[in-house]
């Protein structure tokens, strides 16, 4: 273990390829970095950890010069040399790469002009695309991608497309690559041959920095961690001496031992309140394919129902049906609450119905990153603080400082913009903005997604308080331990159709891991 005072690893005379010293970086007000050091070896896979707004990524974002040189102090030394880099393509002409959480892609361009972009090979003062298609095809093979390079990226998945992005970075001659949550939206085949690719990459010259909310993942693949808390540095982990776990990170991160990383719950569960039957929805541009296929299920109040399935499964596009037909064609099917039929034909009706929906793309659908904390709190439900269609500030700070309190929501005031807020602060907003409504069916589509194990320990006991006032909840996620010690019971699905339902206390993975690959029906509970 090396202490706070010196947090350069102790347990290497190997050399180093970075070294970045007592790096300090401040915002008006904020001090995101506070005396940050870290090292990295040739041929090595480097993790860094730390809770939602500990400063990984503003360390990264100084790295490659993201934050150029003169907006922080230390030192950087890359090589040997040291680097003082005034923007991103300065860092990438030296060999450092970054891939962000949200991909630098652009979804009309072609797999090959992605790769290029800026960077494009020229023959007599003109673009050469013979060659960079043939150049593009070898870097595919190297990342195992064989898709047509003509293809658009928007007709790739989330996984194949960070695969072009980490052929943008070879072809840039990456020494030193750069992965910020690589595998945060990606299902667990995809998320495995990306960290299979990583260690190849390793094996051939490349080393890498790795930021994951996925524990497991850096214990499978990191060769040393460098934990931060607060902005400082607190520990460097060499993962095999120092026989490093799961919990042994999670201690280094939040500075105590999470002895039940799922709150305890001693649930009422009451009679069923939500039913839905027979429903049927149509892909919104494949007209012949069914996304959601005649599926049928239950919520009790007090209930935490789970769904499980693989990526593309259908989950997101039954949650989002059933919120106001936000997604798909709707065909057919009933839906009813405390006996009688409802019609959720748009979202007004389902706010109005009592649903409450958390999107699994916070920034994208869940919030207004142009609005500040406080207006994106009351923004699903501005009659409750509205007089003559106007809205009454003192109410609204009132309402969303309550909010904030209770919630424990990281920031100074709530006039603050949520674009500032750590992931896990985001969410914990887009929480809040659902509970004004007062709903008595939340749904949550991935709300751990992205944050950190303090974080959704904090998640887990706002869904469990919810559960215990009598609300219905339905949570979707892609982590079965996540459903498994959360849920009271377990919907599975596989290609569009629920396939089982069964008591969490009498499922494992195993079992889901079946049903949701599988289109026989098994109803066990």
């Amino acid at each position: 273990m090396v202490r706070q005072d010196d947090p350069r690893p102790a347990f290497s005379s190997d050399p180093i390829i970075l070294e970045m010293r007592s790096i300090t970086k401040e915002f008006p007000g904020v001090k995101a970095l506070s005396d940050v050091s870290l090292t990295v070896r040739p041929n090595e896979i480097h993790a860094i950890c730390g809770e939602n707004g500990a400063g990984k990524s503003t360390l990264m974002k100084v790295l490659s010069g993201v934050y150029p040189y003169g907006t922080y102090t230390g030192t950087i030394t890359f090589q040997n040399e040291e680097c003082r880099f005034k923007d991103i393509k300065s860092s990438e002409n030296a060999g450092i790469v970054i891939i962000h959480q949200e991909l630098a892609l652009i979804p009309e361009l072609s797999i090959t002009e992605n790769i290029f972009l800026g960077n494009e090979p020229t023959r007599f003062g003109s673009i050469d695309w013979p060659q960079a298609k043939r150049r593009a095809i070898e870097l595919l093979a190297r990342v195992g991608l064989e898709d047509d390079p003509d293809t658009q990226i928007k007709n790739i998945g989330v996984g194949k497309q960070q695969l072009v992005e980490i052929a943008k970075a070879l072809n840039k001659s990456v020494k030193l690559l750069i992965l910020d949550e690589p595998t945060a939206a990606l299902n667990e085949t995809d998320s495995q041959h990306l960290l299979d690719l990583i260690r190849g990459l390793k094996s051939k010259g490349v080393s890498s920095i790795m930021i994951s909310h996925k524990l497991n993942e850096i214990e499978q693949v990191a060769d040393s961690i460098t934990i931060i808390r607060d902005g400082k540095t607190i520990e460097t982990l060499n993962v095999k001496a120092d026989g490093v776990n799961e919990d042994r990170i999670i201690r280094g991160m939040v500075g105590r031992t999470l002895e039940n990383r799922f709150p305890d719950r001693h649930p009422t569960i009451g009679e069923v309140f939500f039913e839905v039957k027979n429903w049927v929805v149509q892909h919104p541009q494949v007209t012949e394919r069914l996304v959601v296929k005649d599926s049928s299920f239950t919520v009790r109040r007090g209930e935490v129902v789970g769904f499980a399935g693989l990526m593309g499964a259908g989950r997101t596009e039954l949650a989002m049906s059933l919120f106001g037909r936000s997604y798909g064609t709707f065909i057919s099917g009933q839906v009813f609450k405390d006996g009688k039929q409802i019609q959720l034909r748009n979202v007004t009706e389902a706010i109005d119905h009592g649903l409450a929906y958390v999107s699994e793309d916070r920034k994208a659908l869940g919030l207004n990153l142009l609005d500040d904390i406080k207006r994106s709190i009351v923004s699903a439900k501005l009659s409750k603080i509205s007089r003559a269609d106007v809205v009454n500030d003192v109410d609204e700070y009132q309402v969303s400082e309550s909010y904030r309190r209770s919630l424990r929501i990281k920031t100074p005031t709530v006039n603050e913009g949520v674009s500032t807020l750590s992931g896990g602060n985001q969410q914990k907003v887009v929480l809040a903005k659902w509970m004004f409504t007062d709903p008595d069916l939340l749904i949550l589509d991935e709300p751990t997604r992205g944050i950190d194990v303090g974080a959704k320990a904090e998640i887990y006991g706002i869904i469990r308080d919810l559960a215990a006032q009598g609300k219905g909840i339905i949570m979707i996620s892609s982590e079965l331990p996540e459903l498994l010690g959360v849920s009271d019971r377990i919907y599975t699905i596989f290609e569009g159709t629920i396939t089982n339902d069964i008591l969490a206390s009498q499922a494992d993975p195993e079992t889901l891991m079946r049903s949701m690959t599988s289109t026989k029906r098994k109803v066990l509970s």
